[in-house]
């Protein structure tokens, strides 16, 4: 399936986050396509390496869980610039998800704290609200 929709399905807000996430060149990928540019520009075949290169080491960077404690939200990566924070507590059954976002990790994760406590708040007030309702009622 493309791209956009794997995000769409998967709910991430862009498909850079998908790609970010799920998408990972390997130097035989590389290589590969430095062949194919190589057989476009001069019509012929590159050379063949008789020995095999031991494959390379690349730098690791572990993926962060997206999933976190219920309440605490989550924070994901969406490129080398801009972090998304994401709340989504079930209301009556159905989820009420709400995005911040942020330049670095440590700013995203202070937006996120206080989107849930405006929320938590909001959630309180209704909750009274209603109980005042059903009280009068």
């Amino acid at each position: 399936m493309d791209v956009k929709t794997l995000s769409t399905v998967i709910g991430h807000v862009s498909s850079a986050t998908t790609l970010n996430v799920y998408a990972h060149i390997t130097d035989e990928m590389r290589q590969k396509a430095a062949d194919n540019i190589d057989r476009a520009i001069t019509g012929t075949e590159p050379p063949q390496e008789k020995e095999l290169k031991p494959p390379s080491r690349t730098a690791f960077q572990p993926v962060k869980g997206k999933y976190r404690k219920p309440g605490t939200g989550c924070i994901s990566q969406i490129n080398d610039h801009l972090w998304e924070g994401r709340y989504s507590p079930k209301i009556n059954g159905r989820r009420m998800s709400r995005n911040v976002y942020a330049k670095t990790e440590a700013e995203c994760e202070e937006k996120l704290a206080e989107l849930i406590r405006e929320m938590k708040a909001e959630l309180t007030a209704e909750r009274e609200r209603g109980k005042r309702a059903e009280l009068a009622g």
